[in-house]
């Protein structure tokens, strides 16, 4: 506990100092040290921990809601895409983690969605330029003749990586998860590009089929959004095992009817008192949660009319316990500012 100044690791005194040696770890949510370059399936990127807590032991005695459990499970039995709506930080996205985990389906694949994303952009990417640039260095005798050299038709999947779509597209014995990030954000046809594909379970990849008979055995190796390689056979695409797939949004927009019925639809609704803090003590330990039951309280309150974020709450928590205990309410208030207010 510290003064209500002393906590400042920036002052604004125009004097270089050496204050970012005071400056503590991260909070867990925030905390980007647990990566590895290779990632892989136990978590190396820290993605699951930031949305599940580093503490999730500590909130194992939580349990979802019965509706909740009902349409997960529905569809995972019915391999349907899961459609999750509800406020800013209701849990949406922690949603897949969680199944991901519990499951054992390895790491969330993550398509983000924003104004310009595009269904190609979440099935598969291939460089041309990079082809092309490395053929003309291949004509100026920059590389060998020998097959499979860059720019070779035998090494095109060297030109090409799956998106988290068609990564998680790949035949595989157990599904992947796959997590369409805030789809409401798109513009108007992503909604409907995505029902062939999340239909059929398939795509084609027409830069492969082109050469697939000068391909041995017709196949090339490509790059997956996980970063490994896989091969890839006659161009195409297919899944075995159905992934899990959640696309999540704040309900800005409506979908349209087709998306709607091939879709599972769970609303969450606002997290109530017990959540919020099995909440905090994932990512802050159960003391931590003790200590701000009562900005939880207030947090609720005033959720009832205004429009707040769980990831507020946990803002406020970590720094008024950990910072500036006297001006410990004007921070919170600071931190916790409603998103609808007016501009």
């Amino acid at each position: 506990m510290t003064e209500s100044s002393e906590w400042l690791i920036y002052r604004g005194a125009g004097e270089p100092h050496d204050g970012m040696t005071r400056l503590p770890p991260p909070p867990p949510w925030r905390d980007f040290t647990g990566r590895t370059a290779e990632g892989g399936a136990g978590g190396g990127d820290g993605s699951r921990d930031r949305r599940l807590g580093a503490n999730r032991h500590m909130a194992e005695l939580h349990r979802p809601g019965a509706e909740e459990l009902e349409m997960i499970n529905a569809a995972l039995y019915l391999r349907r895409p899961l459609l999750v709506t509800g406020s800013p930080g209701a849990g949406k996205s922690t949603l897949a983690h969680s199944v991901a985990y519990e499951l054992g389906l390895g790491d969330v694949l993550r398509w983000s969605i924003v104004s310009r994303s595009a269904l190609q952009d979440g099935l598969y990417h291939y460089d041309a330029i990079a082809r092309l640039q490395d053929v003309q260095i291949a004509a100026q005798g920059g590389y060998g003749a020998a097959g499979g050299t860059p720019g070779a038709v035998e090494a095109i999947g060297s030109y090409i990586r799956l998106g988290p779509l068609g990564t998680a597209l790949l035949p595989s014995d157990t599904p992947r998860v796959l997590l369409i990030d805030e789809l409401d954000k798109s513009d108007i046809d992503l909604p409907n590009d995505l029902l062939n594909v999340l239909e059929e379970g398939e795509f084609e990849i027409p830069e492969l089929q082109r050469i697939a008979d000068r391909l041995p055995d017709g196949e090339a190796e490509v790059l997956t959004a996980d970063g490994t390689k896989v091969r890839v056979r006659d161009g195409r695409v297919r899944c075995r095992a159905f992934p899990f797939v959640v696309l999540t949004s704040n309900g800005e927009r409506d979908f349209p009817a087709p998306l709607m019925r091939r879709c599972i639809h769970l609303e969450l609704d606002r997290p109530d008192h017990n959540r919020l803090a099995t909440f905090v003590r994932a990512h802050l330990g159960d003391e931590a949660a003790r200590a701000g039951d009562d900005l939880i309280s207030r947090f609720l309150e005033r959720s009832r009319s205004e429009l707040l974020a769980a990831d507020q709450l946990l803002n406020a928590i970590y720094l008024t316990d950990a910072a500036a205990p006297p001006s410990r309410d004007r921070l919170a208030e600071l931190l916790i500012q409603r998103l609808d207010r007016p501009r």
